[in-house]
């Protein structure tokens, strides 16, 4: 009776595990060790990440260890658009990855930007770390000027935008 009860917690466990795997694998993370997590649901939300060098925070939705790397991972909900992830959304991904060298001590080689529909591998090359770093110039300077120009013409994201009270060129 021993041998039955344990092969069935054998059993179980090896489910549970499988069912674990299938769902990280369906919400689009790569294999590995989830080590923070931005979404509710899953736990406590998570304090950002911070970098003293470059004045940057930033919580991305996932890191993902595998082995001795570290994987940012950033869900959108929207269907990939047809010619290749935003970049946008490129941006704020080598922010996060950014965010894990200096948290990690550990420069990441790529990070993943999930859509609703397609995962794209973005390489975290030294040609994107410097535009991520000269768009975050241009926008310090644009701070310091206290006048900064709207950046795209989508009457959209004008009515998510936080500062749509505030601003004159407001699309919507």
């Amino acid at each position: 009776m021993p041998f039955f009860i344990a092969l069935l917690l054998i059993l179980l466990g090896l489910f549970i595990f499988w069912l674990g795997r299938r769902a990280q694998t369906e919400a689009g993370l790569p294999i590995g060790r989830v080590i923070y997590s931005d979404t509710r649901g899953w736990q406590a939300l998570e304090k950002p990440l911070f970098s003293r060098t470059h004045r940057l925070t930033g919580k991305p939705d996932y890191l993902v260890q595998q082995g001795h790397e570290v994987i940012p991972v950033e869900v959108k909900s929207a269907h990939a658009p047809p010619d290749g992830p935003r970049r946008s959304h490129i941006l704020q991904l080598a922010a996060y990855c950014l965010l894990v060298e200096e948290t990690y001590r550990q420069r990441p080689k790529y990070g993943i930007v999930k859509y609703a529909d397609q995962m794209f591998a973005i390489d975290y090359t030294p040609t994107l770390q410097t535009a991520l770093l000269d768009v975050i110039a241009a926008m310090r300077d644009d701070l310091a000027r206290t006048e900064a120009q709207r950046s795209h013409n989508e009457a959209a994201r004008c009515v998510h935008c936080g500062y749509r009270h505030a601003c004159e060129e407001r699309l919507a």
